[in-house]
């Protein structure tokens, strides 16, 4: 792991970081929890990316810059700019909802006043959607950047190799991301790709591409951060993979146990970037274990907040269901 100082953030940033990545863990701990209750229909978990993806957003603007995540990107969403309040109504389909006023199945995050571009549930379509919103700013000479995500197994769609296609030949201001937990649902990456990484797809295209460890926030951000300067320079688009793990199963629908080994799975609790996180925090004087727990206590107060605030707004109504599908001037 490289050290935090290395990465030229301040200790206050460090530590925002981390209450990201912790926030991250326990409001997905939490829609877990709704799931099995009854509360919620449906939870894709995001458990295991939260490291690499805190050390992602945290190299953009997103005051200015776009972002067309994936189902899983429900903390870099967060950095991005929603709440937890947020999330919980998207996940139990209350007319406030920001995504889609409660017309989507959750998992499908979007913000329009975060530039947050909500995605179909048919995967990787937001791979040319970003290829658009990133020609906007080379069409318009504006310097926001974009940023775009799915997971290994989707990104074999064909829709992610045209945007990379052309991406590279308008050299726009785009950042692909493929966050390579392992597995398609239950396919492993022997039977998903052959290529040695995904990362080597980039120079196929005519851009960078590299492979990061994404429970290394330091070498993550750094990696994320030169392709961010670059493409805001009017260098065009990059693609990284980042290498995260799957700790649960696929969906609140998927049981893990069926394909994966016992041994496998142990093992996973055992790569988990939080905790390495954590282990660095306090092995370099950023924080102590007692300022952590201190800190969980008030994210889980929190997060006990947004669910009750969720839960006692008012869901949409059939007379509205017209309502956000055209753009209204």
């Amino acid at each position: 792991m490289r050290k935090l100082e290395e990465s030229g953030l301040t200790k206050d940033e460090i530590i925002k970081a981390y209450r990201h990545i912790l926030l991250g863990r326990r409001l997905d701990e939490r829609l877990w929890q709704l799931t099995r209750i009854g509360k919620t229909s449906f939870n894709i978990s995001g458990q295991g990316h939260e490291v690499g993806q805190v050390a992602m957003a945290m190299a953009f603007q997103p005051e200015k810059d776009y972002f067309l995540p994936y189902y899983r990107d429900m903390t870099a969403c967060m950095v991005w700019g929603m709440t937890a309040k947020d999330i919980m109504l998207g996940s139990l389909g209350k007319e406030d909802d920001p995504s889609s006023h409660g017309r989507q199945m959750p998992n499908h995050y979007g913000s329009k006043e975060h530039n947050i571009v909500s995605h179909s549930s048919t995967v990787s379509t937001q791979f040319p959607l970003a290829t658009g919103v990133a020609y906007g700013a080379q069409l318009k000479n504006e310097d926001y950047v974009t940023l775009t995500a799915t997971g290994e197994g989707s990104a074999n769609q064909g829709e992610v190799q045209e945007a990379m296609n052309f991406a590279g030949v308008k050299k726009l201001p785009l950042i692909f991301v493929i966050e390579n937990n392992g597995y398609a649902i239950s396919v492993g990456t022997d039977e998903q790709y052959a290529n040695e990484t995904m990362a080597e797809r980039g120079p196929a295209y005519g851009f960078p591409g590299k492979r990061v460890n994404g429970n290394d926030f330091v070498e993550t951000y750094l990696a994320f951060k030169e392709v961010v300067d670059n493409a805001r320079k009017g260098g065009g688009p990059a693609l990284i993979e980042l290498m995260v793990s799957r700790l649960t199963s696929h969906s609140a629908d998927d049981d893990h146990s069926v394909y994966r080994t016992k041994e496998d799975i142990e093992n996973l609790k055992k790569n988990d970037g939080l905790l390495f996180f954590e282990k660095q925090l306090i092995d370099e004087g950023y924080l102590t274990r007692d300022e952590m727990t201190d800190i969980d206590a008030e994210l889980k107060k929190a997060i006990n907040q947004a669910t009750d605030e969720a839960e006692e707004m008012p869901e949409p109504t059939a007379d509205t269901i017209l309502d956000q599908i055209y753009a209204e001037k």
